[in-house]
């Protein structure tokens, strides 16, 4: 017993008991000659090959030549009439054909025991044969597949229907010939094979959206006997319904709510998913899937516990009061044996809970949470995050459970998900911010994760100095510069200089903790403490804004750009930052940032090198235009195109804005949506309003059938007067017509001209602002200065609410909200919505609003701008009036 012991000891440390651990490829390769031997040694080859599998799947790269030579010697063990040993050839087939050379050498071999008397040969033998078969060989195999499609033995038929699946990506048009067979193969009693016809079917028709809505009629009327035939079946039909085009969708939605009833729990939590996964769906449509899902959380089964629970938490995410019905049932969830079940439970009844049941969810959540992994503590933590935006009063009992789990140990992933979500509770509740900062400093004299102090620091720089007793955080910062490293170090520096800057009374003590760090062993914490004591040192209002409280908002990957121009042309006169491009959002999938599905991990990925924005690939590929490089430097590119066109006419036209010191560029992405027709000199032809000029046209060359291209036109703006910056601008689009072949795509030799009407293009005051963020706008407020100070008082009688005054006015302006001003309190009366931005030419310009209801007659707005140009005032100022 002992020595058994010390060999699964010994094994569990080799290989963990794997019998192909540290195989050499080589060896195996070597082994395959076996295959040639005669008589065949049916144990040893069923080992070789399953050595050979084990290879491939394991990822090891074999050679084009061995394995061409190993395949060869594989083909030898054709002669066996072993079952298994057959079966493992079919699988070494099939894996080898992607890696071999010549391997159609086996075609009549597979084609001889598919269509032979062997059914154990048939199947496999019909998989390995559809594996090596090529679009030109596929004609000679179509007799034996429409044979085998209908074939009364159902492993043949079912194999049979899948490889035609896989065909059919070589050789659509001759798999639609099969249609017949398969619509034969449907009415099979066998549950797979009718799964498999149908699955066939729909991808022969699944181009046709008029043939696959008749799909779906025809069998929603004729019931079906295999459950995986009428989940895929639901499926359809909920993507059917998610299109819309013109559909029965009552008839289709009245088919998933008879599915709720079918015999089998599998199509019966398929329908109850796709009625709540529906783009739009009311309460009441809602009303019976959930009943469904109800009855499942009190299921024997643990997996129809589990999706029922899951899919219910999806549900509360958009309609919470659709799941207050099942409170109960998941409350009984809490304590299952299952703590994926439970977790999820807990998070669904955070979502649909009163705030009286706050505090009872919290004490349940409390005793589980440690037996949970890392992943289902995130979506516990987002749930409450939620919870807590949507009761702010209840802030106190949420923040110190998150605290209390900030302490327990976790991942990177589960603490950052704690962090953030005490940071956004901060964000949105005023009330909760010195509880929060609180928590967070406790967090940092603790803290692992580099990103995640240098985060809390530089929220304590930009909040700190704002509370009743900012000093009682200059502890907890410069514990981090004597204590951590060189990153965390500058941080926490950083952190102290804006102390200093925003309150007065700490100059001093923040000077000389500073100093201290002048002597630090960092390059980069001692140049930051000594331009932080210099600039600190001068005591001035507007040096602090600058350069300490509000940092930079350059792009920069624009700000190495344009110093590296700078170094590449010498000149005396001094670098200008206003010839950097401001910050964009770099160019990534716009998801939106919602809490994700439980049970779904969120890999989110940093990327090392910064992303370039959208405006700094717009400004290398309009300076790559000799017609448009002498204009300067790009100020701003719109954001998102401006549709000209409907997206189903036969031209589809965008319109992208850039906007220059002095010219506003006009970019066209025209696509050709017909076939028969190629376009050439394609221009689009603007008239300006009053005070505009256009100064140049650049056509796209050619516009063929499906690929976009681009024209360009560019307008002046007016010189005389600097307020006209706004106005409309109608288009035409033309070009030479030449009708060409829609199978070559030949165009004939003549051509004629013609055009189309496209709608108008509003350039408005938006296009002419940069948003910029300011962290602390009273600093500059006062930065700038009331020099070039203007200010009105409007009635705005359209708006009736605040809400819809501050959304309105951001709308027009273009600019940025600062400090959280564009979410107003509930039960507020009067609101102030503080903005900042960057003017064309690189002025600065800020914008504060105070607005009040007047008693059912609109909001009254008291507009005050200031900016470092007197142009740019008047024209923010004008927007509203």
């Amino acid at each position: 017993m002992l020595l058994m012991k010390k060999r699964d000891k010994k094994e569990d440390e080799e290989g963990g008991g794997n019998p192909f651990y540290n195989m050499e490829k080589a060896s195996v390769l070597q082994e395959a000659r076996t295959f040639n031997e005669t008589p065949i040694k049916v144990r040893k080859c069923n080992h070789i090959l399953t050595k050979i599998l084990y290879l491939i799947n394991q990822g090891e790269h074999i050679g084009t030549r061995e394995a061409t030579e190993t395949f060869f010697a594989m083909t030898k063990l054709f002669q066996s009439q072993d079952i298994n040993l057959r079966r493992m050839v079919y699988l070494c087939i099939k894996e080898m054909s992607k890696i071999s050379e010549d391997v159609i050498i086996v075609t009549s071999s597979l084609t001889k025991d598919m269509t032979g008397k062997e059914d154990q040969f048939r199947a496999p033998a019909i998989r390995a044969l559809c594996t090596i078969t090529d679009s030109t060989m596929l004609q000679s195999i179509e007799r034996y597949m429409k044979q085998a499609i209908v074939d009364k033995v159902h492993a043949v038929s079912s194999a049979a229907l899948t490889s035609s699946l896989h065909l059919s990506h070589q050789g659509n048009d001759l798999v639609k010939r099969w249609v017949n067979e398969a619509q034969e193969a449907i009415n099979s009693d066998n549950v797979m094979v009718q799964y498999h016809a149908l699955g066939l079917l729909y991808h022969i028709r699944r181009n046709d959206k008029l043939a696959v809505s008749k799909l779906v009629t025809k069998f929603t009327r004729h019931s079906l006997k295999s459950p995986y035939a009428y989940c895929l079946l639901i499926r359809i039909a909920c993507k059917l319904l998610n299109e819309d085009e013109g559909i029965d969708s009552k008839m289709l939605f009245q088919f998933l709510e008879s599915c709720l009833r079918h015999k089998s729990e599998m199509v019966i939590y398929e329908a109850a998913h796709a009625i709540v996964s529906m783009k739009s769906t009311t309460a009441k449509e809602l009303a019976p899937a959930v009943s469904v899902l109800q009855l499942f959380c009190s299921s024997a089964k643990p997996t129809l516990r589990f999706a029922a629970v899951r899919t219910l938490n999806k549900v509360a995410m958009k309609h919470p009061a659709a799941v207050t019905a099942c409170n109960l049932d998941l409350e009984n969830l809490i304590t299952d044996v299952n703590r994926s079940i439970a977790t999820l439970a807990i998070t669904t009844l955070l979502k649909t809970g009163s705030e009286s049941s706050i505090d009872r969810l919290m004490k349940q959540i409390t005793t589980f949470m440690p037996e949970i992994s890392d992943e289902f503590k995130i979506v516990v933590v987002q749930a409450i995050r939620s919870l807590c935006l949507k009761f702010p009063r209840k802030h106190g009992v949420m923040m110190n459970f998150l605290s209390s789990m900030l302490r327990d140990e976790g991942g990177f992933d589960y603490k950052k998900s704690i962090v953030n979500t005490i940071i956004s509770i901060i964000e949105e509740n005023v009330d909760a911010k010195e509880a929060g900062l609180a928590h967070l400093c406790e967090f940092i004299e603790d803290c692992e994760h580099t990103v995640l102090a240098t985060r809390i620091l530089h929220l304590l720089g930009r909040e700190g100095p704002r509370t009743p007793t900012p000093a009682k955080y200059i502890r907890f910062i410069y514990n981090r510069v004597i204590l951590e490293n060189a990153s965390v170090r500058a941080a926490a520096v950083t952190a102290l200089a804006k102390f200093g800057a925003h309150c007065e009374e700490l100059l001093p003590s923040i000077t000389v903790l500073l100093e201290r760090s002048l002597l630090d062993t960092d390059d980069e914490v001692r140049d930051r403490a000594t331009f932080y004591l210099e600039v600190l040192q001068q005591k001035q209002a507007a040096l602090n804004s600058a350069y300490i409280l509000n940092g930079l908002q350059v792009s920069v990957v624009g700000l190495e750009r344009a110093l590296h121009n700078y170094t590449l042309d010498p000149s005396e006169k001094p670098f200008d930052m206003k010839t950097v491009p401001l910050a964009t959002q770099p160019i990534v999938d716009q998801k939106a940032a919602a809490i994700s599905a439980p049970g779904e991990a969120m890999s989110a990925k940093s990327t090392d090198k910064v992303a370039a924005s959208r405006q700094d690939i717009y400004a290398e590929q309009l300076a790559a235009i000799p017609e448009l490089s002498n204009f300067g430097h790009l100020f701003k590119s719109s954001s998102m195109p401006v549709e000209l066109t409907e997206s189903e006419t036969e031209y589809v036209v965008r319109c992208v804005k850039h906007t220059y010191s002095q010219h506003v560029v006009f970019q066209f992405d025209c696509t050709n949506t017909l076939n028969d027709q190629l376009l050439e000199n394609v221009t689009v032809v603007l008239e300006p309003s009053d005070g505009f000029v256009v100064v140049c046209t650049i056509p796209a060359a050619k516009l063929v059938y499906n690929e976009p291209a681009t024209a360009y036109t560019c307008v002046a703006l007016s010189q005389d007067d600097p307020v006209l910056v706004t106005g409309t601008f109608s288009c035409t689009l033309k070009f030479t017509i030449k009708d060409c072949d829609p199978n070559t795509g030949e165009p004939d030799d003549e051509g004629y001209e013609d055009e189309y009407v496209l709608e108008d293009i509003e350039l408005t005051v938006a296009d002419h602002v940069q948003k910029v963020m300011k962290p602390n706008f009273g600093a500059s407020w006062e930065e700038v200065g009331p020099e070039n100070e203007l200010e009105d008082t409007y009635a705005l009688s359209s708006m009736k609410t605040l809400e819809e005054a501050v959304k309105n006015i951001i709308s027009f302006v273009g600019m940025q909200p600062c400090e959280r001003s564009d979410k107003v309190p509930e039960g507020r009366s009067s609101h102030t919505l503080y903005l900042a931005g960057v003017y064309r030419g690189g002025h600065d310009i800020l914008v504060r609003s105070k607005l009040a209801l007047t008693g059912g007659e609109g909001v009254t707005m008291q507009l005050t701008v200031r900016s470092t140009d007197p142009h740019a005032s008047e024209v923010v100022a004008s927007v509203v009036a």
